[in-house]
């Protein structure tokens, strides 16, 4: 064999052995950094179930019973602007506007409410199978998630389910889907105990990638002890700005991810 073909199969068993280290095979599922922006105060004692970016203003549902709410929050100095809080026996979950309505989930209570964007009155209520944990919108479909792999697609005059969607990626099965947020054209969703936000394809389901948050989560918990886990995803898609934030946080963080 000439010493061409012998670097020639010298460089190809090379590939083979980056390939199976994953190199290639992990190419479409990318673990992405971020810079800080921006930090905008957060009312520590907010629980997160949700957020929203919509016309300058943060849209945030809140959780356990007792301290469950939605409000209306300005972005710059986190004042509260406009407050609704759910009945005790409520312990409220995700989030979304569609149209001039936002939608809320409950947790184990298969209750959903309905409020007016403008003023937050409450103008309606619907019941759904399972629990309620994210919720966001593809300017279609409202979006469920229920703490298990799959989201569930709901038709937002009827709100029954439509579809379901099964996620997974490199690692199986993603469970534990949290809070959701759609992104030009993805589904990005917080998984709970899990630093990580998982990206994912609406139409198949599959992940396409992660963003790591911890550090993030350990300058909160630096700050207060009482720091839940990450939970809030918010995007402001005019100016292409993306927020996060978590349980019992005392900030909003803009970021700009790493490519």
């Amino acid at each position: 064999m000439s010493d061409i073909r012998i670097k020639s199969a010298a460089q190809l068993a090379v590939l083979v052995l980056i390939c199976l280290l994953g190199s290639c095979a992990s190419a479409g599922e990318t673990l992405q950094t971020f810079t800080v922006v921006n930090r905008y105060p957060h009312d520590p004692t907010a629980f997160t179930q949700g957020l929203a970016y919509h016309e300058g203003f943060f849209y945030e549902g809140t959780g356990l019973y007792g301290r469950s709410s939605l409000r209306r929050v300005n972005v710059e100095d986190g004042e509260i602007l406009d407050r609704r809080d759910l009945s005790k026996e409520f312990f409220g979950e995700g989030i979304a506007i569609l149209g001039e309505k936002i939608f809320q989930l409950t947790w184990r209570e298969g209750r959903g409410f309905v409020y007016d964007l403008a003023s937050l009155e409450l103008i309606g209520e619907f019941d759904y199978a399972g629990e309620g944990w994210g919720l966001t919108s593809d300017g279609e479909h409202l979006i469920l998630s229920d703490g298990t792999d799959v989201l569930t697609f709901l038709d937002p005059i009827s709100l029954e389910p439509v579809r379901r969607l099964a996620v997974s990626g490199e690692e199986g099965p993603v469970r534990n889907l949290n809070e959701l947020e759609y992104i030009e054209g993805e589904i990005w969703a917080n998984v709970w105990h899990d630093h990580r936000i998982c990206r994912i394809d609406p139409g198949t389901g599959n992940v396409l990638g992660w963003i790591d948050l911890a550090r993030l989560h350990a300058e909160e918990k630096q700050a207060d002890p009482d720091a839940d886990v990450v939970n809030g995803i918010a995007y402001d898609q005019e100016n292409q700005r993306l927020f996060v934030t978590g349980k019992l946080w005392k900030f909003i963080y803009e970021i700009s991810l790493e490519q």
